[in-house]
């Protein structure tokens, strides 16, 4: 992780952390940047952005420091990470800029930065980006005359992603109850179209953005509101997304959740069933559940795990040639049709599943039992002096050798925010919550901890 740009792009208090001159700047350089590695050819970057308020800001601070810079950008207005993604890829973008802070409340946002190909960015460029930030590398020069660049309307990027979603289902939706949690964020422009197209019936939420309301009480990260919603409609499954739409988590008909885990499991039974699940392998990182490399293993499906982080895992997936992969958290990635997570398109490849199997949503994640897991955030001063202080290394320690083979215990730091996380999971809910509580006291009574 760079000094602004952690795991999932560059992200903060919209004005605080995040600046609309650190926007400005940044689409300085990305115009400069990708310019000038084809001289002669008009650098081309699209923009999408989510719900918050500070998104139209930041979109126009960036759209002015790449047409400054002599590039042009293409804005796709409200729209998903994915779609971003994917129409960079397709269009042959120079890159893409994604303008959202994911799941985190309205006040914060972010900027992601995607290229090309379609992936997130490489640390070498990144570097190049904090250099320039920090004034390390001379100023830019500004494009003049008709050097300077222009912005296009590109909606019709958008609509076009939609018909893509809608070409990868392989049934028809047709008397099916959907329950679709849009956490007022970027889903809100894009779920309902392709569940209405695929013949659901929608039964919709979070689905009204005032700019402030994104992620509030909704979404993936507030799982319990489409619970209730399931139940109280009738519905044979519900999906949530977050704020940006590249993740997905179930509801089941009785308003059980089915996790990003049970998801991949799910998904990929499902496509060893059909000889399509490449080298038998799925990727996952440390931070799945106990219960799924059990469930993989009883299935005879092989796993690799890696760091946190769905860039991590499509990067394991594209060298190893894996077909799918994922996060607990809901990223999950099916590289026949994306590089990144996409939540709307988990969840059509879950309706497909459901149909295919013929079972309900609930029979989809019994063969995959989660084990009890406990997961705390503390807010720190300072993520690395949280994670080096002996005291709380010490603690973890003890968890880790009491639990033995009985479990295990994840002491990570956020790539996103300034928190630690600990996790335990354990043989019960109430080991799992003592264990957890006994190393946040020690950070708390490290002094690092900014609460």
């Amino acid at each position: 992780m760079g000094k602004y740009f952690g795991t999932d792009g560059f992200r903060g208090e919209a004005n605080v952390k995040l600046t609309v001159n650190d926007a400005f700047r940044v689409g300085r350089f990305l115009g400069w940047y990708y310019g000038s590695r084809h001289p002669g050819v008009r650098c081309r970057i699209v923009i999408g952005k989510d719900t918050r308020r500070s998104s139209y800001m930041f979109e126009d601070a960036l759209s002015s420091g790449i047409t400054a810079s002599g590039a042009d950008a293409y804005l796709m207005h409200v729209t998903t990470t994915p779609s971003v993604s994917y129409i960079a890829r397709v269009d042959g973008f120079d890159c893409g800029v994604m303008i959202s802070a994911s799941h985190n409340p309205y006040y914060d946002n972010g900027i992601k930065v995607i290229n090309g190909n379609g992936e997130k960015l490489g640390d070498d460029v990144i570097e190049k980006i904090e250099d320039y930030l920090d004034g390390g590398i001379g100023e830019i020069p500004l494009a003049v005359r008709d050097e300077i660049g222009r912005t296009v309307d590109y909606a019709s990027g958008r609509n076009r992603y939609i018909g893509y979603l809608i070409s990868i289902a392989r049934n028809s939706f047709k008397d099916k109850h959907v329950a679709l949690d849009c956490a007022n964020g970027s889903a809100s422009s894009i779920a309902k179209p392709v569940f209405d197209a695929l013949g659901a019936h929608v039964h919709i939420m979070g689905n009204e953005p005032n700019g402030l309301n994104i992620n509030d009480g909704v979404g993936s990260t507030h799982i319990e509101a489409l619970q209730r919603f399931v139940i109280s409609e009738g519905c044979d499954i519900g999906f949530a997304y977050d704020g940006d739409a590249d993740r997905c988590l179930a509801v089941d008909e009785k308003g059980h959740v089915i996790n990003g885990d049970q998801i991949i499991y799910a998904c990929s039974l499902n496509m060893k069933s059909e000889g399509i699940l490449n080298k038998n392998t799925a990727v996952v990182t440390v931070m799945s559940n106990f219960g799924l490399f059990r469930a993989f293993e009883k299935a005879g499906i092989n796993y690799e795990k890696t760091a946190v982080g769905d860039r991590f895992v499509w990067e394991n997936m594209a060298k190893n040639g894996y077909s799918i992969g994922g996060e607990q958290s809901g990223h999950i990635i099916f590289s026949k049709n994306a590089t990144t997570g996409d939540g709307i398109l988990t969840s059509i490849k879950v309706m497909d599943v459901l149909l295919e199997s013929k079972r309900t949503a609930s029979a989809l994640a019994e063969d995959c039992p989660m084990y009890p897991q406990c997961l705390k955030n503390v807010r720190v001063n300072d993520k690395k002096a949280a994670m080096n202080h002996p005291d709380v290394i010490k603690a973890v320690e003890r968890v880790s050798e009491r639990l033995k083979d009985s479990g295990r215990i994840l002491y990570r730091e956020s790539g996103t925010e300034p928190l630690v996380r600990v996790m335990v999971e354990a043989q019960t809910a109430k080991e799992c919550e003592e264990l957890v509580d006994e190393v946040v006291a020690v950070i708390r009574g490290s002094g690092t901890a900014a609460e």
